[in-house]
């Protein structure tokens, strides 16, 4: 007897379970097949940067890796002591790149039997600066070269904390969309609902590409002129409600 009630209670509750089962997915596809209005709203922030950030290269060709890396390192020393004098703290130093590289000749035309030859080796150290006076960038790009940077990276202004002016498009970001889907919603002559999603996407200034070898002689970096300008920050928002008839 206990045996028999004991598989009742059983089959009762896998009927229970079942049927909890069904419901949940007829909920689920009720809330899919929900009529609702999908807008998005883009908002902008301007802010005035405080921080630049440049990417600069020395690069040296010689004989042999040895003789080519020991005139990259004091070329690179040199630029370092620079910095440091100009007030540039060690922790916005950072080495981002060291290759070195054989320089290979191929023969011409490359059908015959001769063998491409090692003509020497390029070495080049890439430094990443954070500067804080933004003053300053002109200059120390102008002493920079003079000692011996030679390859052009990158130059952007940003801001150390920039999650203000973030916010702010944020919230124009969200204020435009609401009112986009206010707006359709008065026009179908329905309400909004409740509010299903939100989907953001953000966007931050990008950095300016130096063209390669464009900082080769001190004679184009001498009087460097520099305009940081604004920096302009982009939320976009993707938004849905739903529709109260």
């Amino acid at each position: 007897m206990n045996l028999l009630r004991r598989r009742a209670a059983l089959a009762a509750l896998l009927a229970a379970s079942l049927a909890f089962s069904t419901g949940a997915h007829a909920d689920s596809g009720d809330l899919a097949d929900e009529p609702k209005i999908s807008v998005s709203g883009t908002g902008t922030a301007e802010l005035a940067p405080d921080l630049a950030i440049v990417t600069m290269a020395v690069r040296t060709e010689q004989p042999t890796a040895r003789a080519a890396l020991t005139e990259n390192n004091t070329l690179v020393a040199a630029v370092i002591e620079a910095l440091r004098a100009a007030s540039i703290e060690a922790r916005d130093m950072q080495t981002s790149g060291l290759s070195i590289q054989p320089r290979i000749v191929y023969p011409q035309p490359r059908n015959n039997n001769e063998a491409p030859k090692t003509v020497g080796y390029e070495v080049q150290n890439t430094l990443t600066v954070r500067i804080r006076d933004l003053s300053q960038v002109g200059a120390i790009l102008d002493k920079s070269v003079t000692l011996g940077v030679n390859q052009g990276g990158s130059l952007s202004f940003t801001n150390d904390d920039p999650s203000e002016a973030i916010e702010q498009a944020r919230i124009a970001a969200m204020t435009e969309a609401k009112a986009k889907a206010q707006t359709l919603a008065k026009a179908a002559g329905v309400s909004l609902g409740r509010l299903l999603s939100i989907d953001e996407h953000s966007s931050r200034p990008q950095p300016v590409m130096m063209m390669r070898g464009a900082m080769a002689s001190a004679e184009m970096a001498r009087d460097v002129p520099i305009a940081s300008g604004e920096n302009t920050y982009s939320v976009t928002v993707n938004a849905a409600w739903t529709i109260d008839q």
